[in-house]
């Protein structure tokens, strides 16, 4: 017979620190967010989409290339186009489609497993490499020339200070 009732999650090892926020084995607590973090969350949401959205116009590559090759750069190790697709969490023939067309660009090569000749390894090529770190430079330069023109030093420093708290959100 089973029981209805939920059951309590175990007790945390450590107690909460700096270092272990959340000391429970979920991430994130069950309850619901307070109103007034939730209207934070759509303002912090909208604005990142909002900056975001600026800086695209001027890339070179697609969304969906530039994230899998900075997938790729970020993890330094190759992948499968299945492994890309369950990361990225798109279906397996779209993945395949940008992969054939990141090859087809010399963004990346493609080389068989050395364990399962069934399967292809998707790795950057030094191209691949420049073109997202053009990328990146490009719309760094422009966030920082928009941070000097609009900001004051102290809204600089403000800014400087919430890059950290929004490393820690994820």
């Amino acid at each position: 017979m089973t029981s209805d009732a939920p059951k309590t999650p175990p007790s945390p090892q450590t107690p909460p620190s700096p270092q272990n926020p959340h000391p429970s084995q979920t991430p994130y607590p069950s309850q619901t967010p307070h109103p007034e973090t939730l209207e934070l969350a759509a303002d912090l949401r909208s604005a990142i989409g909002e900056l975001v959205r600026a800086l695209r116009p001027g890339d070179s590559l697609p969304q969906n290339q530039a994230g899998v090759l900075g997938l790729l750069i970020r993890d330094g190790r190759s992948c499968t186009v299945s492994e890309l697709a369950t990361q990225q969490r798109v279906r397996h023939q779209s993945m395949a489609r940008t992969v054939a067309l990141l090859v087809e660009a010399g963004l990346v090569t493609q080389q068989p497993h050395a364990t399962d000749g069934r399967k292809l390894l998707v790795t950057p090529t030094d191209a691949g490499r420049a073109a997202l770190q053009e990328q990146r430079a490009r719309r760094e330069a422009r966030i920082a020339t928009a941070i000097e023109a609009r900001l004051a030093p102290q809204e600089r420093e403000t800014l400087r200070a919430a890059v950290g708290l929004l490393q820690r959100l994820h």
